[in-house]
């Protein structure tokens, strides 16, 4: 091998070294970009949680998730409905809720909060959910996976994310932000499963 040669697969060593370096670090770049669905998930815990415990909102819900239920919200009961409550579970989340009567561990729940559209038709006064206003998430973990992490905790995570900023979790502190709508489904492990017929069913079986 003359020495021309041996310059020239030098050169091309390096050159190879170079592009795997950089195709790791864009990789690991992607993985741990903000609202990666997989982002550095925890230890496959959930691909909607980080090792730190952040969590990202489920962007495809409607495509690939069961609707359970949709709770229409009135400010006060003379009033008219001011918001819809559409929620959405996975499909396996479900048929495991089914069996054992609670959600596994990594099960994520996505409420999706809508503005109302409403008109009289043939059929009655008809209202029907619009524009998204926001979105809450809670991802189940029984086993207290991240404790001094304030948006976990009472057997969830929990999260909110608002229609002009989808990727960003506002939500502080599970306790004051989140848990206390929840605190009349308290004894369904925090979840409104009276609103969700296929749920509802199961529990009235136990």
């Amino acid at each position: 091998m003359n020495t021309r040669t041996l310059h020239l697969l030098t050169v091309c060593c390096l050159i190879a070294t170079a592009l795997v370096a950089a195709t790791i670090a864009t990789g690991a770049s992607h993985r741990d970009a903000p609202g990666d669905s997989s982002a550095g998930a925890a230890d496959t815990f959930s691909p909607f949680v980080t090792q730190g415990g952040a969590i990202s909102r489920p962007a495809d819900y409607r495509e690939t998730f069961v609707h359970l239920g949709t709770y229409a919200v009135t400010p006060k009961p003379s009033q008219p409905i001011a918001e819809m409550h559409n929620v959405y579970a996975r499909s396996e989340d479900v048929r495991a809720f089914l069996k054992d009567g609670k959600f596994p561990d990594g099960a994520p729940l996505v409420k999706e909060v809508t503005n109302v559209g409403t008109e009289k038709l043939t059929t009655g006064q008809a209202d029907w959910s619009t524009d998204t206003r926001l979105w809450f998430v809670m991802i189940k973990d029984s086993k207290g996976r991240f404790p001094g992490n304030a948006l976990w905790g009472d057997g969830w995570g929990w999260a909110l994310f608002m229609a002009n900023e989808p990727l960003k979790n506002v939500a502080t502190d599970y306790q004051t932000d989140c848990k206390s709508c929840h605190v009349p489904a308290k004894k369904d492990d925090w979840v409104y499963i009276r609103g969700y017929p296929t749920l509802r069913d199961r529990k009235k079986t136990d």
